[in-house]
């Protein structure tokens, strides 16, 4: 049966109709009576008016908001008609700024402005009555009861949406009724006349839509200076803005420094946007100082009466964070702890708030919680992701700030976890979502660099180049001496202070040659410590000497944890070698007696292992030498848990390799026994003071000496004395605590002159003095040995290059290991790895330990030093500059909308090319577009470099295909988030993870499953999903492991993922928000494209 109803299903929509309609009958007006009106509906419908004379729109307009806003000024409001007028012009240039993109869409855009200022298209809005109609009139002229016309009204207004012309996945349900009847039609017509009468002095005039054209993208007299300036204003962001004020007054002895107040400010919004952020400020520009400044900060915003904060930091730091804090009035809504003691706050101790109540944590020397196995990280993650204590706030996530100047010393994943104590490493605040995914893709590449014997260094920088762009960068503060001293502004404070910087010189190379003699011994040396068929640890092998039945008992992966104990010992003896004659011989007798005490637990039958020898633990810890063999000593002999075997629980071949260990061992000693020289040490006493002490390079006459092994540094000590030296101080973790005011006395040059002394001059010391401690009163540093962590050597170097430094240049000296060794460790190649990686992912000042390190984008060759720093910066500052010299061309340029665009014809090299800046809330985007290789991705400098102009160079017109390039950068945009989206999808959770949920669906199929731990289970998931706890899917697989091997019953597999509950803090979660990431539509901000 027909009907003059009609909805939107099957296509049937209002533009058919209209398409019906202009098609089929003589049309002279087209009358329109809408409550909603977008020119983007107008531009769909365009074409079926061609032949229309007149076209009269009446709209109706948010009469409540223009009299709120009227009552906000004290005013009545009568119908304004410049403010209806105004009303219209923001609306038009609302929804131009959401159009399409495309030639099309902005004919139509044009075409509208132009039939308003022929007179075809005629607007008004009515001034009082709150239009919610929608009516549609088609009539002839003259119109009468014979001559046919139509109206239509119902739900649909005039939108693209309303007209049923849009894209959308699940549209507007629409409900209209189309009338022929004359006196419907004649009905409709007079009320449209009364009400368009009532309109009369509401008329949006041919000055208004010039507005619209002039105040929109479509502006083609916006010039590149402009459109630069307009780059430069939405990528910083706030960032321009400088207000010394905002932190509050200072303790009279600490200065503002403008470097350390954007350093604040720039953080404090990373916290707000991501929870947390990364201060790595190179070693010496004050990062305590920065934290401090920024908690006080976090503190005046959050409130003094609802602000709790905890400091952890190394014992060796205490004092520093203390003594800042109560000068900055902070210590009172503060609690300080060590690196090691967080259990502490975990398990309740009084002397702190409960873990819950913490908002802000601040954590130096973050990178020593790289390793997610040890217990401080997860101690430290529950407390950073434990929900706060606050019941009427939504979101109840602390607030976290990981200081470190080397947040990376040796693989990708170090950042991950860093990060992860206040990201959710599966559903990210950072460009990337999926931190799991990604990390685990380059760590892959990183391996299959180390396997290789060449280093690649380009594959080596694409790696962290990806991590520099896509993790460090939205959450890291890193300026280096450079940055400060390329910025005027930042230059002057540190003149007026009487601060500077001093160079810092290429790193000197010292080798030394063995001889014929000890080069035959070395190499005997090495190829007993290192061949199959010689020494094999069988000391530290104990597990895996167990029979297959006894292991399976007490150990898991005995074997790999085996060869990875004997791997480091190995290694450790080869290094030690390296480090001094006299440390290797002490080592090498200490495993001879090691071994052969073992050998006579044999011949008592009574044999004791550690229960716990994973030396990938040990090393995570950053230990030093001597604290990873006293440890795997305490482990193996005193520990009160070590297991206790019967030589009988051995396979039969393990004695007989200990015996044999013990003799090859003998026979090692023995080639030493004799040797007394050491050409290391000839080498250095020779440099002493010819060079090291040469007043002409170190005025200061001080001199800083690093080794990794504490009995070089006594070593070296009695040597030097022998030298008629008496100004010696060895500094190691035995005599540090009690031996602190001498080295400060003696070698910071912060104190005060009055109580500076110079009992010592040359002060040797172990890894212990390479964080924490201010030794640039002296200006020569000498890396005796490589650290196995080679990033310690930029701490070493950041001890003696610091703000206050006397000298005018930093001396880097660097023993380099023999090639016979370097070549059974590849230390060499393992410390330029970690260096090159840590120069691409955040930036450094200098070259640390070789010239072959890559600082910027240049290689380095003949002691040439470039420095990396940050450009962002420069171009920050020049926005500064005009801000404070012209604010109004700024406010200006401030208001120019989004997607304006110009033409350029002054950069030849870029000929038939467009730039786009394309972003989110969450992560900005540049392309560079080619006709032959469509959009690919440039760096913010580098499109920040294309968009640079003067301010005199004029618009061109746009090159035919910029619709197509911008197009082209839009989709390039929207592949790489839907990419980002697929590795945020629970089936890219990785492994463990889904194993983890598998283990719970099969629980929850079990009868004594209750609803309230039913509910556990989905909330646990949950935070599996997001990757809240790095090691909760690991811990719970493991319980899915034990499980199936010793068949729990269903009631001991709940109270055991109970545990698991508990140490994760899972009911804490319970009133937590669990929020999923939405999709982000791309704003295009601005374009621009060569003639």
């Amino acid at each position: 049966m027909s009907t003059k109803f009609f909805t939107n299903d099957d296509g049937n929509t209002l533009l058919k109709k209209f398409e019906g309609i202009f098609s089929y009958n003589k049309i002279d007006y087209f009358d329109a009576i809408v409550g909603y009106f977008r020119s983007s509906g107008y531009f769909k419908v365009r074409p079926l008016l061609e032949n229309v004379p007149k076209i009269r729109i009446l709209l109706g307009i948010n009469v409540d908001e223009l009299v709120r806003a009227a009552h906000k000024k004290g005013l009545e409001f009568h119908g304004n008609a410049e403010v209806i007028r105004e009303k219209f012009v923001e609306g038009a240039l609302s929804d131009i700024s959401s159009a399409k993109y495309d030639k099309e869409t902005e004919k139509g855009i044009e075409q509208f402005i132009q039939d308003v200022m022929d007179g075809k298209l005629e607007i008004r809005a009515h001034p009082s009555k709150k239009i919610h109609a929608k009516v549609y009139i088609f009539r002839p002229e003259p119109f009468n009861e014979h001559t046919p016309g139509s109206v239509i009204t119902g739900s649909s207004n005039f939108t693209v949406q309303g007209l049923g012309a849009g894209k959308e996945n699940v549209p507007n349900y629409e409900f209209n009724v189309l009338l022929n009847d004359n006196a419907d039609v004649e009905f409709a017509k007079n009320e449209f006349e009364k009400l368009w009468d009532e309109a009369k002095d509401s008329k949006i005039l041919p000055e208004d839509v010039e507005k619209i054209k002039t105040a929109s993208h479509l502006n083609d007299e916006i010039t590149p200076y402009e459109l630069y300036l307009k780059l430069l204003g939405e990528y910083f962001g706030s960032s321009i803005d400088y207000d010394p004020n905002s932190l509050g007054d200072l303790p009279p002895n600490f200065i503002k420094l403008r470097y350390q107040i954007d350093a604040v400010n720039e953080a404090f919004g990373m916290l707000e946007k991501h929870n947390g952020c990364v201060l790595a400020d190179v070693v010496g520009l004050g990062k305590t100082v920065i934290a401090a400044l920024l908690a006080k900060k976090f503190l005046l915003n959050n409130g003094k009466d609802y602000t709790k904060i905890l400091v952890v930091y190394p014992p060796a730091l205490e004092i520093n964070w203390k003594n800042t804090f109560r000068d900055f009035g902070l210590d009172s809504y503060t609690k300080f702890i060590t690196n090691g003691s967080l259990h502490k706050i975990v398990k309740g101790d009084l002397d702190y708030w409960e873990l819950q109540d913490y908002d802000l944590v601040i954590v130096d020397e973050a990178h020593k919680f790289r390793n997610h196995e040890t217990e401080g990280f997860k101690n430290l993650q529950r407390i950073c992701k434990a929900p706060k204590n606050i019941d009427d706030v939504k979101d109840k996530r602390k607030k976290v700030v990981l200081v470190t100047a080397t947040p990376l010393n040796n693989k990708p994943e170090d950042i991950l976890h860093q990060i992860s104590l206040f990201q959710d490493t599966k559903m990210s605040t950072l460009p990337i979502t999926n931190l799991t995914r990604f990390f685990s893709q380059l760590k892959e590449q990183y391996q299959e660099l180390k396997r290789s014997d060449e280093l690649n260094i380009e594959k080596l920088r694409e790696i962290y180049e990806k991590i520099r762009k896509y993790v460090v960068e939205p959450i890291t503060i890193r300026r280096t001496r450079k940055d400060i001293l390329n910025i005027p502004e930042y230059r002057d404070d540190m003149k007026k202070q009487g601060i500077s910087f001093p160079e810092v010189e290429v790193p000197h190379r010292l080798e030394y040659f063995l001889g014929t003699e000890l080069t035959e011994i070395f190499y005997n040396t090495i190829f007993y410590l290192t061949d199959e068929d010689k020494i094999q640890y069988f000391r530290y092998q104990a597990i895996w000497g167990l029979k297959p039945e006894v292991q399976v008992k007490y150990y898991e992966n005995a074997e790999r944890v085996a060869k990875s104990l004997t791997f480091i010992m190995k290694t450790l003896l080869v290094k030690r070698l390296e480090s001094s004659f006299y440390a290797f011989k002490k080592s090498l007798n200490s495993l001879k007696i090691s071994t052969d005490n073992m050998i006579q637990m044999f011949e008592q039958d009574k044999i004791i292992i550690a229960p716990d020898l994973d030396i990938n633990k040990l090393l995570d810890k950053g230990l030093s030498f001597e604290d990873i063999e006293e440890e795997i000593k305490l482990l193996s002999d005193t520990n009160s848990q070590n297991n206790v075997f019967k030589k009988d629980d051995f396979k039969s071949e393990f004695l007989n390799g200990l015996k044999k260990d013990s003799k090859l061992l003998t026979e090692l000693l023995n080639n030493w026994e004799n040797i007394a020289r050491d050409p290391k040490l000839e080498k250095f006493i020779s440099c002493l003071n010819e060079e090291l002490l040469n007043p002409k390079t170190n005025p200061g006459g001080k001199l800083v000496i690093f080794s990794e092994s504490k009995d070089t540094v006594h070593f070296l000590q009695n040597e030097l004395e022998k030298e008629a030296r008496n100004d010696i101080i060895s500094i190691t973790s035995g005599n540090r605590k009690n031996k602190y005011n001498e080295i400060v006395n003696n070698f910071d040059a912060n104190i005060p002159k009055e109580k500076q002394r110079d009992d010592y001059n040359i002060l040797i010391s172990t890894e212990v003095l390479s964080e924490g401690v201010n030794l640039h009163r002296s200006n020569v540093i000498v890396h005796y040995d490589t650290p196995w962590n080679s990033t310690r050597m930029m701490q070493r170097i950041g001890r003696v290059n610091r703000i206050g430094t006397v000298a005018p240049k930093i001396l880097n000296y660097v023993f380099y290991p023999s090639a016979e060794g370097d070549a059974q460790i590849k230390l060499r190649k393992t410390a330029l790895m970690k260096l090159q990686a840590f120069h691409t992912a955040f930036g450094e000042d200098n070259q640390i330990y070789s010239e072959e390190e890559i600082l910027d984008e240049v290689k380095l060759f003949k002691g040439e030093i470039k420095e990396e720093d940050d450009e962002r910066l420069k171009y920050l500052f020049i926005l500064r500059n005009l801000k404070k010299e012209n604010p109004e061309l700024i406010e200006k340029i401030r208001k120019l909308p989004l997607k304006i665009r110009c033409g350029r014809s002054n950069k030849p090299d870029y000929r038939n090319m467009s730039v786009a800046f394309i972003k989110t809330k969450i992560k900005n985007e540049f392309y560079l577009i080619k006709d032959e290789t469509g959009a690919s991705e440039i760096t913010p400098i580098e499109a920040i470099k294309i968009f640079e102009a003067l301010s005199d160079e004029k618009p061109q017109t746009l090159i035919e295909n910029h619709h197509t390039h911008i197009q082209s950068a839009l989709y390039a945009f929207q592949i790489s988030e839907e990419n980002n989206n697929k590795l945020s999808d629970p089936t890219a959770k990785g492994g463990e993870a889904n194993r983890a949920k598998s283990f719970f669906g099969e629980l929850n199929k079990h009868e004594f499953v209750k609803t309230e731990f039913h509910n556990q289970l989905k909330l646990v998931v949950k935070l599996i999903d997001k990757g809240t706890y790095t090691n909760l899917s690991t811990d719970i697989v493991r319980l899915q492991k034990k499980t199936k091997k010793d068949k729990l019953q269903i009631t001991e597999v709940i109270t055991e993922l109970k545990k698991i509950f508990k140490n994760y803090d899972i009911d804490f979660h319970k009133s937590e928000e669990i929020r999923e990431r939405q999709k982000l539509e791309p704003q295009l901000i601005l374009s621009e494209s060569f003639t």
